[in-house]
């Protein structure tokens, strides 16, 4: 799943055992700490995601409430208060009621969500009292919510009502503080990507054996979501994208409706969510299980990208340099199949819509590479991260995600100038040899004190693919037994 964000950082370890991976009740009280301790006396208001208004829809926790409570259920809030450096805190959510549980299932109520947080909890209906309470005796008021955008979110509306009924109150958003803090992931934090990762990879593998021509693309996405399922996922992290032929050059194609054809590649981005925290792996493999000549230059020299990227990776290490080792491999092996007229060529364009500016115009690899390198991964596919600030440090998880993408048509849109006309008429032979090629290789990769360590091992050499791919495939593998154990453990819970 791409970000139009910048790059990282990388190198290889053996993989790190695995650990419990949940969150305990100690780190999230860690969690609210360390955000209380950077206010101000206030009142703190942290506000989760509103049950849907049909009840037969999917619910889905607001990942900043998430990460400071734990607490799955709809309808709920954080409310902490801080007086004189001491700090005190409830849950208020939503109470048992037998009638209303009939259509949308069984509440924790307040009884469960003590059990589950470790917070004194309280109904849900007591909330809007206890904060005009609290902020009327003066202080001011601090929101960790969805507070922005074009149009104003029940978040929001809720507290313009508060400020109608208090016109002195002061309100902070604090939701950049949270997303701060999200920017480095805890070891259980971690070893809930590393199993999210795990899953993603078994589908991965499920779907190189399943995929034949004539199969269309939705088969290997519901084979993609249902392995998710069978080995203990929530859900997919984002809409699957499976996409063949001309779809392979679409970056965030989910339509997934199209037939597959004999001598075609088909892109995957796939990631479980596992108790919600989301992998992000990407695989492009040959339909009918063998790459062309054509598929087999592109694929190479995407792969061939990511290995420079990872060789430049160090914890401490600059970004920067990733992102720099990465595009040039790209460049080079663009030039050498004709695309582009060389490395540093740029064509012309309207201002203001260049993607990647180069001396004397637009550079031509964006004509094919117009994403960044990737992004952090954890409660959202796209989540803060510590490397966004230049430099990879303990506690880091991201993605590594070069591609190219040959539409048919990359020409046909370009600015009517002299130079570009000379451009496409020089150009258009090796585009309509390479034309429909998409190829993305995505990977996951979690910093701790001993290094990077990738996570996402799914096949991705070519020979690694082809030999998968020859398999005779049998149905699903086999479910490990841990996956129904821990189901009967945590039922309560979910």
């Amino acid at each position: 799943m791409i970000r139009r964000v910048l790059a990282v950082a990388i190198l290889f370890l053996a993989p790190t055992p695995a650990l419990a991976a949940q969150v305990p009740q100690s780190e999230y009280a860690a969690r609210r700490d360390a955000l209380m301790a950077r206010m101000p006396d206030a009142v703190l208001l942290a506000l989760g995601a509103r049950e849907p208004s049909k009840d037969y829809l999917t619910f889905h926790q607001a990942p900043d409430f998430q990460y400071l409570t734990g607490y799955r259920e709809p309808d709920a809030a954080l409310v902490m208060v801080k007086r004189g450096g001491q700090t005190t805190g409830w849950i208020f959510v939503q109470p048992r009621e037998p009638a209303r549980e009939v259509w949308t299932g069984r509440r924790n109520g307040s009884e469960g969500a003590t059990r589950l947080t470790g917070l004194t909890a309280r109904p849900i209906g007591s909330l809007t009292a206890t904060l005009d309470s609290l902020i009327g005796s003066g202080l001011p008021l601090v929101v960790v919510g969805e507070m922005g955008g074009d149009f104003m979110s029940p978040d929001a509306q809720f507290v313009e009502r508060l400020r109608r009924r208090h016109t002195q109150l002061q309100v902070t958003d604090a939701s950049a503080a949270v997303r701060q803090l999200r920017g480095k992931k805890s070891a259980a934090e971690l070893a809930l990507l590393r199993k999210a990762a795990e899953i993603t990879v078994l589908a991965h593998q499920e779907a190189m054996r399943a995929i034949e021509p004539g199969m269309n693309e939705f088969e290997i996405q519901s084979l993609i979501e249902y392995t998710f399922r069978r080995n203990g996922a929530d859900r997919p992290g984002f809409a699957t994208i499976v996409g063949s032929g001309p779809n392979s050059t679409i970056l965030h194609y989910n339509a997934d409706d199209r037939f597959m054809q004999s001598g075609e590649v088909v892109v995957m981005d796939i990631g479980a969510l596992y108790r919600g925290y989301s992998a992000d792996v990407t695989r492009t493999v040959p339909v009918n299980g063998r790459f062309t000549p054509e598929q087999r230059a592109i694929y190479q020299i995407v792969r061939d990208a990511q290995a420079a990227a990872e060789r430049q990776a160090k914890v401490g290490g600059a970004t920067q340099a990733m992102d720099d080792s990465s595009r040039a491999v790209l460049a080079a092996g663009l030039a050498r199949l004709g695309l582009i007229e060389s490395p540093n060529a740029a064509f012309d364009a309207v201002e203001g819509t260049c993607v990647q500016p180069v001396q004397g115009g637009c550079s031509q690899l964006s004509l094919y590479y117009m994403h960044s390198l990737g992004h952090g991964i954890g409660l959202e596919v796209h989540d803060p991260d510590q490397y966004y600030g230049g430099r990879i440090q303990p506690g880091s998880a991201f993605t590594l995600e070069p591609g190219i993408y040959v539409g048919a048509d990359v020409l046909d849109h370009l600015l009517d100038t002299p130079r570009n006309r000379a451009l496409i008429a020089k150009l258009r032979p090796a585009v309509q040899r390479y034309a429909n090629i998409g190829v993305r290789i995505e990977d996951d990769y979690l910093v701790t004190d001993r290094g990077v360590e990738w996570v996402s091992r799914a096949p991705r050499e070519i020979e690694e693919i082809e030999a998968l791919m020859q398999e005779r495939y049998a149905g699903p593998a086999a479910r490990k037994p841990e996956v129904v154990e821990w189901y009967k453990e945590t039922a309560h819970q979910r």
